[in-house]
């Protein structure tokens, strides 16, 4: 294979590198030759190198052009200086004129005043800034994407001459731990509900390096591809085999593995890197480290969720070219709760899945791979648990309450006791609703409430039988949308549909179009920076200005529901026009798909989803046009406040049980009624038995909940007896009060309403 001159330069660079890096010298002299090799192989005056010091400093190490004085005596804090930015961010930095820079700082111990290019690099480690590499130039240099590239992958040399601990102690490159051996209460967020309780078992993955530089580069790329094909088969065999195969969820994760390995350019940037005269294993490494730093930036949690794909999936490749295969880990006897910074789905199913009770992740998030697949394998989750990898100990007992997003490390027995006690009871009690799944929702006075369930995926749907659910209230169809690349075409997502409402044949599906912009960002939607992104260009705000999206998405519904009732509700509908609008797109869809003689679903419904408060005010000309109304409580409560629900400042400080919200729904219950137009409400709103409880006492005969709820709401629903609700509540629309919360409370147990 011939040599382009691009990868050229890194191959022979690395070559000397290595033959240094075989030496017997110190640490300290290996750093100076490979310095003095940089410079010269880059034609740059100066080349330097800092170590990140305790107290995220970094220390210059090595250099040559500046002043030798200046090693160990120059140090600058994260975010200091150019080397400092380069160090904050983890990103390059190249600079013809580096003086001029706003963040340029002049250490005169240095003597680089005279330089006036710039060109430094991270020095990643397992995703962690350890140093940062520089080479500088007295003349304005541009330097080129090549020499950017050069400087990275040299980077990776120095990541590990740093990380082996003759530099520094390698515990110093370390984030401060605060590991004591006392009981510790950590708190998260609830990923998925449920108690377990088990020994610690630590999920972190190792990527170490021990060949960087290739001998032959034709030889690597033949190894990648080798491991490549046996990865892929050994994701089929196990997630085929799975205890998931009834649930859908694999075949969309294994999907969205391939998109990322093969869409993505993931396996292009390895071959790449292979070019640059790096071993296959380092290749890997680099592109790794590459692709988190960039998805670390971003701040939509969905991409940064794909992280931890691109982690499973670099741990699981490297797995395959060292020759071995990742088998079930076995852990012993006992029971086992699984801590991890965050992980894929595939590393999770790696465990030995009959003796995890419960995970915890430092990071996580409810639509994360992990935390759907432990979903359906009915496992604990809390996630955001901050530092639980460094406060735990391999072995330490551990509980976990998925339901107050709490987790107890080294608990005391009197806790643990308790804990065992309170396991048994959640037993019990799962028991008594599982009794309740064949039985409808009645109150026990006779009034039929209907519960949905709230649904995002096919594997959702196919839960809805167990939970008991009369149908699916809210279908979120973006989810399936950010699970991809690319946008799905009609075929596609006709697939997606059909599998949706092929597992509830006999039960009302309510599917609400493409709700994206806002906090729902997909991946490969070029979005603008909005200063208020929840009241921005979102949702139908999206799909009326790019109307080929929409009439898209109502064509695979409509041919997907052939045959059936097919309910389409629009989004954050703000005025009529908007419904109108909408509406009208779809029906043209629907009329040329019958003059084309393709089959259609028997009946179809078009509705809204009330969010915007505004809607409100033209209720009347928008009942005689709408099939159905549901209430969206969760950005209806956010814009009846003007209160970001995602700040965690504000997250408490509003009660959806408060006179205000109780008399608006009061009204559109009210003026749905009078018009005779269903109404349901779906939200967070609906899960809990006690804000439930008010919805049915404000006249709601529908409501859709998250799954894990059912249970709860039909519990509480059939020890209600709405009559003397409904006329106690008529007391407490007008009050001043902040929240009528306790005052409802007080009535439930009054009432032997079970909440």
């Amino acid at each position: 294979m011939a040599v382009r001159p691009e990868t050229a330069r890194p191959r022979r660079l690395l070559a000397r590198m290595r033959d240094v890096m075989a030496g017997l010298a110190s640490a300290e002299e290996r750093l100076n030759e490979i310095v003095s090799i940089i410079a010269s192989d880059m034609v740059a005056e100066v080349c330097s190198v800092y170590v990140r010091r305790a107290g995220d400093m970094l220390e210059l190490f090595g250099t040559l052009g500046l002043n030798s004085k200046a090693i160990h005596n120059t140090r600058l804090r994260f975010g200091e200086g150019l080397v400092g930015d380069i160090g904050a961010h983890a990103r390059p930095l190249s600079l013809a004129d580096a003086q001029s820079h706003p963040n340029f700082v002049l250490r005169p111990e240095t003597g680089e005043e005279i330089y006036q290019s710039l060109m430094g690099v991270p020095i990643l480690r397992g995703g962690r800034v350890v140093g940062v590499v520089a080479v500088q130039n007295r003349v304005r240099r541009s330097y080129s994407e090549e020499e950017v590239e050069t400087l990275q992958t040299v980077a990776m040399v120095l990541a590990e001459l740093i990380g082996g601990g003759e530099l520094i102690d390698s515990a110093e490159q370390l984030p401060a731990d605060g590991t004591g051996a006392l009981p510790l209460r950590l708190d998260g967020i609830a990923l998925n509900p449920g108690q377990a309780m088990g020994v610690a078992v630590l999920h972190q993955p190792q990527f170490g390096i021990h060949l960087l530089v290739a001998e032959d580069t034709d030889a690597e790329h033949k190894r990648l591809q080798d491991a490549v094909s046996e990865m892929h088969g050994r994701l089929d065999d196990m997630l085929g085999a799975s205890d998931l195969k009834d649930g859908g969820d694999h075949r969309d994760i294994l999907e969205t593995y391939r998109m990322i390995a093969e869409d993505a350019g993931w396996l292009e940037r390895i071959e790449e890197a292979i070019n640059t005269g790096l071993t296959a294993e380092a290749a890997v490494y680099r592109v790794h480290n590459d692709f988190r730093v960039r998805l670390g930036r971003v701040s939509d949690p969905y991409l940064r969720e794909r992280i931890h794909d691109l982690e499973d999936l670099t741990g699981r490749l490297l797995t395959h070219l060292r020759g071995t295969s990742p088998e079930s880990k076995i852990l012993g006897e006992e029971d086992f709760i699984l801590i991890a910074r965050n992980m894929g789905p595939a590393q999770l199913l790696d465990y030995d899945r009959t003796r995890m009770r419960g995970l915890v992740l430092e990071e996580g998030s409810p639509n994360s791979h992990v935390a759907i697949v432990a979903r359906a394998l009915d496992i604990p989750v809390v996630g955001h648990v901050r530092d639980a990898l460094i406060r735990a100990e391999p072995g330490d007992p551990v509980l976990v309450d998925g339901d107050t997003a709490r987790i107890y490390i080294r608990p005391g027995e009197d806790l643990q006791q308790a804990f065992i006690e309170n396991l048994e009871s959640n037993r019990l009690r799962r028991a008594a609703l599982n009794a309740l799944r064949d039985v409808p929702g009645i109150t026990a006075d006779g009034e039929r409430v209907r519960i949905n369930i709230n649904a995002g995926l096919p594997s959702d749907a196919a839960l809805l039988h167990e939970s008991g659910a009369d149908g699916i209230g809210l279908y979120r169809t973006e989810i399936a949308f950010m699970m991809r690349t690319s946008f799905p075409t009609v075929d596609e997502q006709v697939i997606m549909y059909r599998d949706v409402l092929s597992q509830v044949p006999d039960k009302p599906v309510t599917i609400r179009t493409l709700d994206i912009g806002g906090d729902k960002v997909l991946p490969y939607w070029q979005n603008s920076h909005e200063e208020n992104p929840a009241l921005g260009w979102r949702a139908i705000r999206v799909t009326l200005d790019r109307p080929a999206i929409l009439r898209q998405q109502v064509r695979a519904l409509l041919i997907a529901a052939a045959g059936r009732e097919l309910s389409i509700m629009f989004p954050m509908i703000a005025e009529v026009a908007e419904f109108t609008a909408a509406r009208r797109l779809a029906q043209r869809e629907l009329d040329q798909l019958r003059k084309r003689g393709i089959d259609t679903p028997s009946n179809v419904r078009m509705g809204v989803m009330l969010e915007v408060p505004s809607l409100l005010f033209q209720f009347t000309a928008l009942l005689p046009r709408t099939d159905f109304v549901s209430v969206g409580s969760n950005d209806l409560i956010q814009f009846l406040f003007a209160s970001d629900r995602g700040n965690p400042k504000l997250a408490r400080r509003y009660d959806p049980l408060s006179p205000l919200v109780l008399s608006f729904l009061r009204e559109v219950i009210e003026r749905c009624s009078a018009a005779q137009i269903p109404v349901s409400l779906c939200g967070e709103m609906a899960s809990n038995p006690l804000e439930a409880m008010a919805l049915i006492g404000l006249g709601f005969r529908e409501i859709s909940v998250s799954l894990h709820a059912v249970g709860s709401v039909k519990r509480m629903v059939r020890s209600l007896s709405v009559k003397p609700l409904a006329d106690y509540m008529e007391s407490l629309y007008d009050m001043p009060e902040h929240s009528v919360r306790g005052k409802l409370k007080a009535f439930a147990l009054d009432h032997g309403v079970v909440i």
